[in-house]
């Protein structure tokens, strides 16, 4: 009897333990593995509204984790390279805003299917028709450009030199240019009659016949000099109003231009020589441009566009076309299997509808 109950005993026992084994089990599979994403502020890719992120690319990945069972804890990273740091030291297993892709990072990390297909665009402050004009500033604008200094000191060269060889010539004559015989101040008097002489003013002619030919001839090389000064100044003012506008990325060689360090914007403008300003966050980007710190700005066009049609509305305007067009995706750690799963899904939402959905909840229909 005593070896029966003790039987029965090891084998409640065993179902016991089997039951816990199998239970723990069950749970460990309905409890979804968990992905640590990280996220960079860009709107409408990603945006926080409280304690919470949505935007396109949130949408997006949140439905792919549904599909795939898994759970996503999210942490903001406030500019790209705390983004990019956080995936090269294993701190996050994707980043889930969108980032163009380029031949240096596919050295470092996987990029997934393309979530979208964009290009970079210009934004520039929205001056509008009621900008009032500055006159006074344009004109000590064009005196002190570097076109007209060089100007000025060319004549400033070329007038000592004759009033030195008319204080020569026509020194000591009380009705010449020059009537004291002594360098100061007869060089004096000689300086401002040939001043004078180049702008075509003078009242008087220099007494002795040998500099009175040479005044002659300086005054109409004066005359001469005055055109090709003006004309410079036309031509250099002319330049300016044609080239002082941005209209698109040809506008950029030269402009002081601001974009998101790291990013492909970054590398298209050192590439045509602009003088490129590359900020850490959106926010600095675009109020560098309002401050007039910056003449353009430079990024992908989603994120322009919709600055452009929300908080910068009658403020920037996009100008030029969208170029430079490559994708976007997010980005895994290099060899990560996640990423074949989560390009499938990719493929599976273009498919059956889904990513249309979201693409115009964000970007409105095309």
């Amino acid at each position: 009897m005593n070896a029966w109950i003790s039987a029965a005993i090891q084998r409640f026992a065993a179902a016991l333990s089997l039951t816990i084994v199998l239970v723990s089990s069950a749970q460990a599979q309905d409890q979804a593995p968990a992905v640590r994403a990280a996220a960079g502020v860009l709107p409408p890719f990603v945006m926080k509204q409280g304690d919470q992120l949505t935007g396109f690319s949130i949408d997006l990945w949140n439905e792919i984790a549904a599909r795939l069972k898994l759970t996503t804890s999210y942490q903001v990273a406030p500019d790209i390279d705390t983004l990019l740091g956080s995936l090269r030291a294993r701190r996050a297993d994707v980043i889930v805003t969108g980032i163009f892709y380029s031949t240096e990072r596919d050295r470092e990390f996987d990029y997934s299917y393309p979530i979208m297909e964009a290009g970079l665009q210009v934004m520039v402050r929205d001056e509008g028709g009621g900008a009032v004009p500055t006159p006074l500033k344009d004109v000590f604008k064009l005196l002190f450009s570097k076109s007209a200094l060089i100007w000025l000191g060319v004549a400033l060269v070329i007038i000592i030199v004759p009033a030195h060889l008319l204080w020569l010539l026509d020194r000591g004559n009380e009705q010449g240019a020059s009537p004291s015989k002594g360098y100061l101040p007869g060089i004096l008097h000689a300086m401002t009659w040939a001043t004078t002489a180049l702008v075509s003013q003078v009242q008087t002619l220099p007494s002795q016949w040998l500099a009175r030919i040479f005044g002659l001839l300086w005054m109409f090389a004066g005359v001469v000099f005055i055109a090709l000064y003006t004309a410079e100044l036309t031509a250099t003012l002319t330049v300016d109003q044609i080239r002082g506008a941005i209209n698109g990325p040809g506008d950029l060689p030269g402009k002081r231009v601001a974009t998101i360090a790291q990013s492909a914007a970054a590398t298209y403008l050192r590439g045509i020589k602009a003088d490129v300003q590359e900020l850490p966050t959106l926010d600095q980007m675009y109020q560098a441009l309002l401050d007039r710190k910056v003449d353009a700005v430079l990024l992908g066009a989603p994120a322009l566009r919709y600055y452009a049609a929300h908080d910068g509305a009658g403020r920037v305007k996009m100008v030029g076309p969208e170029f430079d067009r490559n994708d976007i995706g997010f980005l895994f750690q290099l060899g990560d299997p996640l990423r074949r799963r989560v390009s499938s899904e990719l493929v599976a939402l273009r498919e059956d509808g889904t990513y249309d959905k979201y693409y115009e909840k964000w970007f409105g229909s095309e």
